[in-house]
């Protein structure tokens, strides 16, 4: 047995793709398979259109560079999640400026969004961390009543609905990730999905050098080197086929990390918030008890049981603490004892029965 964290789930159906790909002459950029794999993906989401990116961080640059967000604008973003989340914002000349999470859900408080919205706030650019949805109703209030951009990050939460919608969609625009670590991956790769047909026609251009074919190589805007290759999306369109039998099994994980550690009161998993349906790319929990989580991920391993610490908040990074504007309590606190535990669904029911057995002793 051996357990794997968050490691990617491919096989013959992938290299049937891939191959057939390389038969076809399509490698590179050119090819039908983006185009039929955007396609795709969008219909899985019940939204109009899918631009494919070269990353989840390329998606979200993209997505705020069409936004028009640049110098002097502020974004509203979390202090918990993934430093690719923010990266993004500098990319465009923005400001970020950080809200503490929610202690229950982990999520942006819609609280303190409203609270450090100013003047010279454009966007909000909200994570469905770990999988687990955030409170749209409440955040999409508030950018109507302020007349603010709603992005979603979206790229660890493929799957999940909020209300009966798919996160990435109640936005303005909504980011996916394809990395090897994600629920289903190209390798890389990641999406930008929208319903304005003109915006989204407008990200395709510039994610290929802003080029106008009809002219040759004619380039009217600065554009970006942000296409997916056709060897991504046969990878992409394969792991489309079995996405199913991915999210059944990520969803009866955390069933059982559910049940069975239940009884072990100093543990804590996210919870969720009124109308959402959680699958989460990871099942996370913080150990309240524990005072040496490197003694705990030490003894863990020394029985076959990778784990990673949660984000640690991006404010306490070089680049970025000089834009912390307030304590980020609960994001500290969801780092000083939050875990992921392995959630590959690569992994069997009864790997992750053993997980929960082995922390049951080992707490």
């Amino acid at each position: 047995m051996k357990l794997e964290l968050d490691a990617p789930n491919v096989g013959e159906l992938e290299k049937q793709y891939i191959n057939d790909a390389i038969d076809r002459g399509f490698v590179s950029t050119f090819g039908p398979l983006v185009a039929e794999f955007e396609e795709k993906f969008a219909a899985l989401l019940n939204i109009k259109n899918g631009v494919s990116a070269q990353s989840g961080t390329a998606a979200i640059h993209i997505a705020l560079h069409e936004l028009g967000i640049g110098k002097d604008d502020e974004v509203i973003v979390p202090a918990s999640t993934f430093i690719a989340t923010v990266n993004p914002i500098i990319y465009v000349g923005a400001k970020p400026v950080f809200v503490d999470a929610d202690l229950n859900t982990w999520n942006m408080d819609p609280w303190a969004i409203e609270k450090n919205i100013t003047k010279k706030t454009k966007a909000i650019l909200l994570v469905h961390l770990y999988g687990n949805p955030c409170d749209m109703d409440a955040i999409m209030k508030i950018a109507k009543k302020n007349k603010l951009f709603v992005i979603e990050d979206a790229t660890e939460s493929l799957g999940s609905k909020y209300k009966g919608k798919y996160t990435g969609t109640f936005g303005d625009l909504g980011c996916f990730s394809f990395n090897g670590n994600k629920t289903i991956t190209t390798g890389g790769g990641g999406m930008v999905v929208g319903n304005d047909e003109e915006r989204m026609a407008h990200i395709k251009f510039l994610v290929n050098q802003a080029r106008e074919d009809k002219k040759g190589y004619y380039h009217p805007e600065v554009g970006f080197n942000y296409r997916m290759t056709n060897i991504e999306a046969a990878l992409g369109l394969a792991q489309l086929e079995r996405l199913g039998a991915f999210l059944s099994k990520k969803r009866s994980f955390v069933q059982i990390y559910r049940s069975e550690l239940k009884k072990v009161p100093a543990i804590r998993f996210q919870e969720e918030c009124d109308g959402a349906e959680s699958i989460p790319w990871l099942t996370c929990a913080t150990f309240e008890s524990i005072t040496d989580m490197d003694l705990l991920q030490k003894k863990l391993k020394e029985k076959g049981i990778p784990t990673r610490r949660v984000f640690m908040p991006i404010t306490n990074f070089p680049p970025y603490k000089k834009f912390k504007i307030e304590e980020c309590a609960n994001a500290e606190h969801i780092y000083e004892k939050g875990l992921c535990l392995p959630g590959s669904t690569v992994n069997s029911e009864d790997d992750i029965r053993y997980v929960c057995r082995t922390i049951k002793e080992v707490m």
